[in-house]
């Protein structure tokens, strides 16, 4: 793929939906054992902070130049105020709802020895209210996307997925969509979904080799109206089911550190690339090598277009 190619992605709009986060990572030493409890005592000595969720999807888009709006949910507290400097740091421009009534989601990793030794988790599913509020901020957001892409971790800010794609295919948008849970019919008439295999197996069960695979894969493609289901499948790579058939492209990571947030990186510039009207296998294989990329960095990261060339 050569360099030039990649300037088509700022000209894409590209608008992010779904459910919105911000990872913590407390780094520190841990020497010795708690004497209240067999735990280790870990000294912090360093934070980070990054977009999660929804918001690392936006922020991947945005890395490789494309024009990305967000929409989603946060509370009124500092985590919501730092995910709006985030989001403005990485460029993307924020159209999120605030929820009085909710945290904003974190996740707090804390690490010690390159060890993620307890993750807390602090959340609570958005009100009816600000759903619908998001419903009707949506509605006016449509016009200047070129493509939508749900992010769908599961904790309740895509209630109304359904009549979102619904809205977005009338009004001839691409839509893609990162998967959550065991019901995929509500996602039915996206252009493409991108479940992982676990995602995957939840909905269709387990297969017992390849063909079989490809006859679940291509049986809930079907059903679900869909044009492609890219599976995910970690170190085996990636398999695209179409109507065409099933082509599949081996994993590019030279080193894996850490796989958290590649499916956001895989689905960012599967949207890009799609938006920038790239034929769908050579979008996999972007995005495959995306992904391969950003499993070497540590924690949700992003990768450049200038990294892909």
């Amino acid at each position: 793929m050569e360099k030039a190619d990649y300037s088509q992605f700022k000209q894409v709009r590209l608008l992010v939906v779904g459910d919105v986060m911000l990872d913590r990572y407390w780094f520190g030493d841990s020497e010795r054992i708690s004497p209240e409890a067999p735990v280790p005592i870990v000294q912090v000595g360093k934070v980070d902070e990054r977009l999660g969720g929804a918001a690392n999807v936006a922020r991947n888009a945005a890395a490789l130049g494309a024009q990305t709006s967000i929409l989603g949910v946060v509370g009124k507290d500092e985590a919501g105020k730092r995910v709006v400097d985030l989001l403005k740091e990485s460029r993307v421009d924020s159209q999120l709802e605030i929820d009085e009534k909710i945290p904003t989601i974190v996740k707090l990793r804390v690490i010690a020895r390159q060890q993620q030794l307890i993750r807390l988790d602090f959340e609570k599913n958005p009100s009816k209210e600000i759903i619908s509020d998001k419903l009707k901020r949506f509605e006016q957001l449509l016009p200047q996307a070129d493509a939508v892409v749900f992010s769908d971790y599961g904790k309740g800010s895509l209630d109304q997925v359904s009549a979102m794609i619904e809205m977005a295919r009338k009004n001839n948008k691409f839509v893609l969509v990162d998967p959550k849970g065991s019901d995929f019919n509500k996602y039915q008439g996206a252009n493409i979904i991108t479940p992982n295999r676990s995602e995957l197996r939840q909905v269709v069960g387990v297969w017992d080799n390849e063909d079989d695979l490809t006859n679940r894969a291509q049986n809930l493609r079907r059903n679900l109206k869909l044009d492609a289901l890219l599976l995910t499948r970690s170190e085996e790579g990636m398999s695209l089911f179409t109507d065409r058939g099933v082509d599949h492209v081996r994993a590019q990571a030279r080193e894996v550190f850490d796989v958290s947030g590649a499916g956001d990186t895989v689905i960012a510039t599967m949207a890009v690339a799609m938006a920038a009207k790239w034929p769908l296998e050579r979008a996999m294989a972007l995005a495959n090598r995306a992904g391969g990329i950003v499993v070497g960095k540590l924690g949700t990261a992003t990768v450049t277009a200038e990294e892909l060339a």
